[in-house]
C-alpha cells in the first residue's frame, strides 16, 4: 500500500490536488486572519461594486468585501463537509466491516436499511431534518452524513468480504483467532485504501451538497459567510453583476474537481477496483 501511494504521489494530477487542497485547509485554518476586511461589516455606500483595488472581487447587495466573504466562509464549508464524511464513516464503514461476521440475520436488516436510505434525495432529507431538529449546521451535517453512510457500508462490505475469504484469514480462524484480531490484522489494513477512495468521493460530493444547502439558507444561517451563501447573495443581481457568482463557483468547483481527481489517482495506483466504489 506505502508503494502505491508514493507511486501516486508522483502523478502531477495528484500533486496539484493535493496543492490546492492545501490552499482550502489554509483558509479554512487561517481564513479570519487572511481576510483584507471584515466579512460581515456592511458599507451601503459601496454596494455591488465591481472589483477595484479596495475590493478584488467587488461587493455584494450590502456592500460586504466578497473576496474577505469567500475566504472566511471557507472554514464552515469545509468545516461543514468533513462532519457529514466524517458522520457517514463512522455510521457506515464499521457496520459494513462488521457485518461480515454477524450472521445473516444482520447483513439482511442492514442492506435494507443502506438500500431504503439511498433511496432518500440528500437536499430533501437535510431539509426535512432542518425542519424536525432545527436549522442548524450540526443537523444539516447530520443528515448528509445518513445519506452518505449506505456508500460507505456496502463499499466497505464488499471490500470486507473479498478479504475474508482469503486462505490466510480461513487458516487464522482455524487456528482460533478471534474475529476481532482478524479484522484489525488481516481485514482492516486491506480495506483501508478502499475507504480512503470512498472518503475523498464522498468529501466531493457533500461539499455539493453542503453549498447547496447553505445557498438555500440551511445549516449555516446568514449573515455567517459560507461558499454556497455567498452565492446566493450574487444570484439574486445578476443584472447588475453578471459574473458576480463566478468567484465562488469556481472554488466549489476547482475544490470537488481536485478531491474527485485524489480519489481516482488513488483507486489506480491502489488497485482499487472501480466497480467497488459507489
Amino acid at each position: 500500500m506505502s508503494t502505491s501511494l508514493r507511486g501516486a504521489w508522483r502523478l502531477p494530477s495528484v500533486r496539484l490536488s493535493l496543492a490546492v487542497l492545501a490552499v482550502v485547509v489554509a483558509l479554512a485554518v487561517f481564513g479570519d486572519w487572511l481576510s483584507p476586511l471584515d466579512p460581515v461589516a456592511q458599507n451601503p455606500a459601496e454596494r455591488l461594486r465591481g472589483p477595484s483595488g479596495g475590493h478584488l472581487l467587488g461587493t455584494d447587495y450590502l456592500g460586504r468585501d466578497v473576496l474577505s466573504r469567500l475566504i472566511s466562509g471557507t472554514g464552515a464549508s469545509v468545516l461543514g463537509t468533513l462532519e457529514a464524511v466524517g458522520a457517514g464513516l463512522v455510521l457506515g464503514a464499521v457496520p459494513g466491516l462488521v457485518s461480515v461476521f454477524l450472521g445473516r440475520v444482520y447483513e439482511w436488516v442492514a442492506m435494507r436499511v443502506a438500500d431504503a436510505l439511498l433511496s432518500l434525495p440528500f437536499i430533501i432529507f437535510a431539509i426535512a431534518v432542518a425542519g424536525v431538529l432545527g436549522n442548524g449546521p450540526h443537523q444539516a451535517m447530520l443528515a448528509i452524513g445518513v445519506l452518505l453512510a449506505p456508500v460507505f457500508f456496502r463499499v466497505t462490505r464488499a471490500s470486507a468480504i473479498e478479504f475474508t475469504r482469503a486462505q490466510y484469514v480461513e487458516a487464522a480462524e482455524l487456528l482460533g483467532a478471534s474475529r476481532t484480531r482478524i479484522v484489525r490484522t488481516h481485514v482492516l489494513g486491506k480495506v483501508l485504501p478502499t475507504i480512503a477512495v470512498t472518503t475523498a468521493g464522498a468529501a466531493a460530493a457533500s461539499l455539493l451538497v453542503v453549498s447547496s444547502l447553505s445557498f438555500l439558507g440551511i445549516g449555516v444561517a446568514p449573515p455567517a459567510p459560507t461558499w454556497g451563501g455567498v452565492l446566493a447573495s450574487d444570484l439574486g443581481f445578476l443584472h447588475q453583476q453578471p459574473l458576480a457568482p463566478l468567484a465562488p463557483a469556481l472554488l466549489i468547483m476547482i475544490t470537488v474537481g481536485a478531491l474527485n481527481a485524489l480519489a481516482d489517482a488513488v483507486r489506480d495506483t491502489t488497485g482499487v477496483r472501480a466497480d467497488a466504489v459507489v
